[in-house]
């Protein structure tokens, strides 16, 4: 498929394809090239790009993806090491999340110590 194909599918502009594409997102074996040069993008290119997407939306820098996805770049060790600290720090958000949430509850509900009108109605 072509780009603006790739594009409509995932929501990711064509520009955004070539930068992954510079930065060596995009697994060479996703695309290949026409007979007039043309790129082509396997049917795999929209689930790998929706998992990037995901990758990116978690904190992974584009650096750390490129890491990630070639294959002589990083040895396993660095590569199971980069996943496993994004692991704990996703780990360690919810935990503040979780007690954000909680807080706030406490607020609707007139229970925290930072009161505000958005509190249970007094009658």
């Amino acid at each position: 498929m072509r780009a603006n194909q790739v594009s409509k599918l995932t929501g990711l502009p064509i520009s955004t394809l070539r930068f992954y594409e510079r930065k060596k997102l995009i697994p060479h074996q996703l695309v290949t090239r026409d007979d007039n040069n043309y790129r082509e993008y396997h049917d795999e290119i929209v689930g790998f790009l929706d998992d990037l997407k995901t990758l990116l939306s978690v904190g992974f820098t584009v650096q750390e993806l490129s890491l990630l996805v070639n294959e002589n770049e990083a040895a396993y060790e660095e590569k199971y090491g980069i996943v496993s600290d994004k692991i704990q720090h996703i780990q360690e958000l919810q935990v503040k999340l979780e007690a954000s949430k909680s807080f706030l509850v406490d607020v609707l509900e007139g229970k925290a110590g930072f009161q505000t009108k958005c509190g249970p109605l007094h009658e």
